[in-house]
């Protein structure tokens, strides 16, 4: 669920600007989906490590490093309602 909601949000934020960007190339699309990919995959880590009991305070810790370099802010672009 969390990959659909941050595929779906990437498009609606391309709409808010200002100017049109250009197509990306295959190989930018090929990197966005690499990208995109790797940002679930830390959130279903950072999921499995507060099911598996551990304090939320670690679990955003490895979430933070597994997300560096890869999205908007230290947790990949996503916050929580809480």
């Amino acid at each position: 669920m969390a990959m659909v909601t941050v595929a779906l949000a990437f498009p609606v934020m391309a709409q808010d600007g200002k100017k049109k960007a250009k197509p990306h190339s295959k190989d930018e699309v090929k990197e966005d989906i690499a990208d995109h990919r790797a940002m679930a995959d830390a959130h279903l880590n950072a999921a499995k490590c507060l099911e598996a009991g551990k304090p939320e305070k670690d679990c955003l810790a490895q979430l933070a490093k597994d997300c560096k370099g890869l999205g908007i802010g230290k947790y990949c672009g996503m916050k929580h309602r809480h």
